[in-house]
């Protein structure tokens, strides 16, 4: 398929269909409906997620795990894990995989990744942040991050021991730090986060 326009909006698709499409806008599929992303994100959006994943990137120096940035498919699976049963495909704006046997091919990971950032951009909905947050929460991402570029903060969720998000109670703003039991020893400063944003 070469064009999104020969989609049909109304079917189920499979992350088989998924990996034969060859045109150039971004998609990605929720449980088998096919969801457009945002146009090119913004300088802004481009500038926070490097900026953590430099700082992860250089935590995990010489460690286990490994940090991903967008384009990076990562297929949300139980026990369906061909491609003609996956039916979500997400890309995340960063994530942490410290499950290496999820990682054994070469197209993105094949499970929950531990930690997934997404920032939001001005065209996120409030839909979209419910269906990212109950998607994550269903198939078990340990920790979901969401940017909030307009007011500087961060809302850390965690998935505690009865497969549900927490939030820390407040967002994290300029001048807090984010830590997690998953990377002892790792700091995340926000006001190295939003620095010299333009």
């Amino acid at each position: 398929m070469n064009s999104i326009d020969d989609l049909d909006f109304s079917k189920t698709y499979t992350y088989a269909d998924y990996y034969s499409w060859r045109f150039e806008e971004r998609v990605e599929l929720i449980k088998g409906k096919i969801f457009k992303m945002s146009p090119a994100p913004s300088n802004t959006h481009q500038e926070i997620a490097l900026n953590i994943a430099g700082e992860l990137r250089n935590f995990l120096k010489n460690k286990f795990c490994k940090v991903y940035i967008a384009p990076f498919d990562v297929r949300l699976v139980r026990e369906e894990k061909t491609d003609k049963k996956v039916k979500t495909v997400v890309q995340p704006d960063v994530c942490v995989i410290c499950d290496l046997s999820k990682l054994t091919d070469e197209r993105g990971c094949l499970g929950a990744p531990d930690i997934v950032v997404e920032i939001l951009s001005p065209g996120n909905n409030a839909k979209e942040i419910k269906i990212k947050y109950d998607l994550y929460e269903e198939f078990g991402v340990k920790e979901y991050w969401v940017v909030y570029p307009g007011e500087q903060s961060l809302m850390r969720y965690v998935l505690n021991n009865d497969g549900e998000f927490m939030s820390e109670g407040r967002a994290l703003t300029v001048g807090d730090k984010v830590t997690t039991p998953i990377l002892p020893g790792f700091e995340l400063t926000l006001d190295d986060v939003f620095r010299n944003l333009i």
